[in-house]
């Protein structure tokens, strides 16, 4: 079971995160159009401690595809999330980045809404590398990074009618990942607000390891 944490604010918090488990390190990168957006120079310098197994995700949320290609070309990404909302960045465009830069694999960011999801979802089948499920914010602007869930039964269908990998987000935590992962059967789970510090974006790191203790412990 992949566990996949966000967001990672310093190179010394990502090797911790390795420390714990953490399989997919990720870094949310931006100009400042969204709050808590690192910069490129950041990323970059996130990135530069992260080895293999664990992979550097880069989510940009932005819609400008031409800053995604800086992303991509500046900081070398093993993915890059693609987090703009669904009708802002279509399937060509995804098709369009992952032709441009075949080394870095595409993960698209699906709002679990209702069952319209469903078909959103598969609309990136064979062509996004993976998809991340999560729960749109309340103001309907940005997905994910609300610490609520979603209606997993949504994206149970989902991860059953694509061929690709699916990770769950969207309010998980050490509490319920492993319904979670009993109930949708990801390949992946991810988790941000639920490993933060209160009032931060700074993980603690004991919830961070009791996350990946009950993601691997349930897949087992």
């Amino acid at each position: 079971m992949i566990t996949q944490i966000y967001e990672t604010q310093s190179p010394q918090e990502a090797t911790a995160l390795i420390k714990a488990g953490v399989d997919h390190i990720g870094v949310l990168v931006g100009r400042g159009e969204f709050p808590r957006e690192k910069s490129i120079e950041q990323t970059r310098d996130i990135f530069a401690v992260i080895k293999p197994p664990a992979k550097k995700i880069a989510l940009p949320l932005t819609t400008d595809l031409a800053y995604i290609k800086k992303v991509i070309e500046q900081t070398a990404p093993d993915i890059v999330q693609i987090g703009a909302l669904i009708d802002q960045i279509s399937p060509e465009d995804v098709q369009m980045l992952k032709e441009a830069y075949p080394s870095t694999r595409m993960m698209r960011v699906i709002p679990v809404t209702g069952p319209e999801s469903i078909q959103q979802a598969r609309a990136y089948d064979g062509i996004a590398d993976w998809l991340l499920l999560d729960t749109l914010g309340q103001d309907g602007r940005i997905i994910g990074a609300t610490g609520q869930t979603h209606d997993w039964q949504i994206s149970k269908k989902i991860v059953e009618q694509v061929s690709i990998p699916v990770i769950l987000a969207g309010g998980l935590g050490p509490e319920n990942v492993a319904e979670s992962i009993f109930t949708v059967h990801p390949q992946g789970v991810d988790c941000k607000t639920k490993t933060d510090k209160p009032g931060t974006s700074d993980k603690d790191l004991d919830l961070v390891k009791a996350f990946v203790i009950a993601a691997q412990q349930t897949a087992s």
